[in-house]
């Protein structure tokens, strides 16, 4: 089954028009299907976004967009590819995702900001993608909350841009959708 759903891009478009490509996107129900778990997907996703098979890199991005689609990550923090007859194992080395570009309008309590997945989906950040930042052995990884579990780690010169934006309302976070989120780990 081909992915025949279209990518999500901030470039030039308003919230508003994200916010209507987002909910034209969807996702699948993968939190409503339980299937027997039966087995190792043999795919690996780097930190780097890169999605592998057998130890090579999957090179179509429609395939990893709709392999992205049925991922989720489970109570015990494993991850898995789901589909309402199977169940199976994918290792994520960091993020399953990852934020790639950012937009902002409006500022302080006001402010809403988008981010761009490198799955092509995208997210407004808010009540349900938090913002959070995780101290990791190499620093912080600032991340969104994407779904049924799974984060996107924030690109760093975006992540720079949000601490820019909080310095400047002389705040140790940023506002999104009438939620403020911490910058500090």
């Amino acid at each position: 089954m081909p992915e025949t759903k279209p990518s999500v891009s901030l470039a030039g478009q308003s919230l508003a028009a994200i916010a209507k490509a987002i909910e034209e996107r969807g996702s699948a129900p993968v939190d409503q299907w339980n299937p027997t778990h039966c087995g190792d997907s043999e795919m690996k996703i780097l930190r780097d976004g890169t999605w592998l098979h057998q130890g090579s890199p999957i090179t179509r991005p429609a395939m990893v967009r709709l392999l992205s689609t049925v991922l989720r990550r489970e109570e015990d923090g494993s991850h898995v590819l789901v589909t309402p007859v199977e169940k199976l194992t994918i290792e994520v080395e960091r993020t399953a995702f990852r934020a790639i570009a950012m937009t902002m309008e409006g500022a302080g309590e006001d402010r809403r900001i988008a981010f761009e997945l490198d799955s092509g989906d995208a997210v407004i950040a808010g009540p349900d993608h938090a913002i959070s930042v995780i101290e990791e052995e190499d620093g912080p990884s600032p991340r969104v909350h994407v779904r049924h579990g799974l984060e996107a780690e924030i690109a760093r010169p975006l992540y720079y841009k949000l601490a820019e934006t909080a310095l400047a309302e002389e705040a140790k976070g940023v506002w999104s959708d009438g939620v403020f989120f911490s910058l500090e780990p």
